[in-house]
């Protein structure tokens, strides 16, 4: 009997570890698309939907899409580890809501703003801080160069330096200085921009103990059917699911 237990003890051991690691490593991510709009509703939203549904498929994350702010409860987003705000416009979340967005990036969640995720909660500081901008203006959609100025990033290591692109650009306000801007525009290659020789366009930061990743690109629907925008979406995806 004593022989039968010394010989169990170490076995049972192993079956509890090998048991625990098989379920984590069947663990996937979770990511929620929030794209509801109360001020302009941009077209790319349904395409921009699809194409991120489908690269999360393929990638076998779990992905929900969802315009209802009612999903904003802290016991609901305790499930997502990233959520993509496409495209939001306007005062979407109410003061509760908003705290449960809060307490989900102060536990270590991930946040991808893309475009007009900046013209969204003007009254909300804290999101202002966190997107890294707030919408001021545009002028008409046009092309222009991108500058790639760090690519030590998943959503930017594949681009070329000088990246050119026909997109809606956006001037910015309320600018915070402690991103880690990826990409700036060439003012001198479009006409309409505002920030001179600094105007960021992409950029990340660890915020408030989440991560955070915008990007001002994404206005047009054929943005989502551009493997490098698609491929820098991602990475901006990754970089806020802590890869």
């Amino acid at each position: 009997m004593d022989f039968m237990k010394k010989l169990f003890t170490p076995l049972l051991i192993l079956f509890v570890l090998f048991t625990s690691c098989s379920q984590k490593a069947e663990e996937s991510d979770d990511l929620l698309i929030f794209s509801k709009t109360r001020g302009y509703r941009h077209k790319s939203i349904e395409p921009g939907k699809s194409a991120i549904m489908k690269m999360c498929q393929e990638k076998n994350i779990n992905v929900d899409a969802t315009e209802d702010s009612l999903s904003f409860t802290s016991e609901n987003l305790k499930k997502y580890d990233v959520i993509v705000f496409l495209s939001t416009s306007g005062d979407i979340l109410n003061e509760t809501q908003q705290a449960a967005f809060e307490e989900y990036i102060q536990n270590g969640g991930g946040y991808v703003g893309i475009h007009a995720a900046c013209d969204t909660e003007y009254e909300w500081p804290w999101y202002g801080k966190m997107v890294g901008g707030y919408f001021e203006s545009h002028p008409k959609q046009q092309d222009a160069v991108v500058k790639v100025i760090n690519k030590n990033h998943s959503s930017t290591s594949h681009l070329p330096d000088e990246w050119a692109r026909w997109d809606e650009w956006y001037n910015f306000k309320e600018l915070n200085p402690e991103v880690t801007v990826l990409a700036k525009l060439d003012e001198s290659s479009y006409e309409g921009g505002k920030h001179g020789d600094n105007h960021p366009i992409a950029w990340y930061q660890e915020y408030d103990g989440g991560r955070a990743f915008y990007t001002g690109m994404g206005h047009t629907t054929e943005s989502f059917e551009d493997p490098d925008f698609l491929q820098h979406v991602w990475g901006g995806i990754e970089y806020a699911l802590g890869k």
